[in-house]
């Protein structure tokens, strides 16, 4: 088998590592020479990619598994789902396709498990159903993880924070979930092994206020508290109040997170760091 990943950036790498760990021929994209660069020093075989106007892929003969993690893309004053484009670069149906989305896809709900329908608030939000929908009539053995908030090291509220970007909504708590980049490239791995279908939302086991969480990364790194704004001035993401339930995924794939909560996931993103 041979893997493909399309966007092989902060998750795809990870993925990439694993599949190369055990062997296996991977192939993986990028759209700069440092990013190429970067792949060659993995072991991956890197390919350029225009996501925007991308040309055929040149790839090995053979089964074909791809993770397609390449989200919207801005291409000019508008917002583009490239995966029709991508799909037809590939040149030929893979024989399993996963797709990486996002929770933001489930709109406005405050409980999302794997029962949710989803409702997009947004141009963008509908672009990632529409390419969730592509993938699943792409013919291919397809299935799609939705994500929530992906952290680990140099990314997340701990790095936003001492970048002194982060800040708080006014007004009551709102609840948000995250997965630890590594436990997610677990899920990911473990969906391009597998047969099982449809779409999944992902998270770690403990859904948090920000505010818990903030705290949590104020109290570790000695920070002040981040500053409180109107709802308004957040970000689109940073506005959900939303609690993720992924346990039905993990449970599907066999996989047992090694960060269940924030707790456990950012001291290890730390040490990574500091490693």
């Amino acid at each position: 088998m041979t893997y493909l990943i399309l966007g092989c950036g902060y998750t795809g790498q990870r993925v990439a590592l694993r599949l190369l760990t055990r062997g296996a021929h991977v192939w993986a994209t990028a759209t700069s020479e440092a990013g190429l660069s970067r792949l060659a020093a993995l072991g991956a075989h890197p390919l350029f990619l225009d996501v925007c106007r991308p040309a055929p892929l040149s790839l090995p003969d053979g089964p074909l598994a791809v993770l397609h993690s390449v989200p919207v893309v801005q291409n000019g004053d508008r917002p583009v789902d490239p995966t029709p484009e991508l799909l037809r670069a590939i040149g030929r149906k893979p024989q399993r396709l996963v797709y990486l989305s996002t929770t933001g896809v489930y709109g406005v709900v405050r409980e999302v498990n794997e029962n949710t329908p989803v409702h997009a608030t947004s141009e963008r939000l509908k672009l990632r159903i529409a390419a969730e929908q592509a993938v699943a009539a792409s013919g291919a053995s397809w299935m799609v993880l939705r994500p929530a908030a992906i952290y680990g090291p140099w990314r997340g509220v701990h790095q936003a924070m001492r970048e002194g970007r982060f800040t708080l909504a006014e007004g009551p708590p709102r609840f948000t979930s995250r997965i630890h980049v590594e436990d997610l490239a677990a899920l990911a791995e473990a969906a391009l092994a597998s047969e099982a279908a449809g779409a999944w939302p992902v998270a770690d086991e403990f859904p948090c206020s920000s505010d818990e969480v903030a705290e949590f990364c104020a109290t570790l790194l000695g920070l002040p508290p981040p500053p409180r704004v109107p709802l308004t001035e957040q970000s689109e993401t940073r506005r959900a109040n939303r609690r993720v339930d992924g346990r039905a995924a993990c449970d599907l794939l066999g996989v047992r997170l090694t960060y269940p909560t924030y707790r456990e996931g950012i001291r290890a993103a730390l040490a990574e760091e500091a490693a």
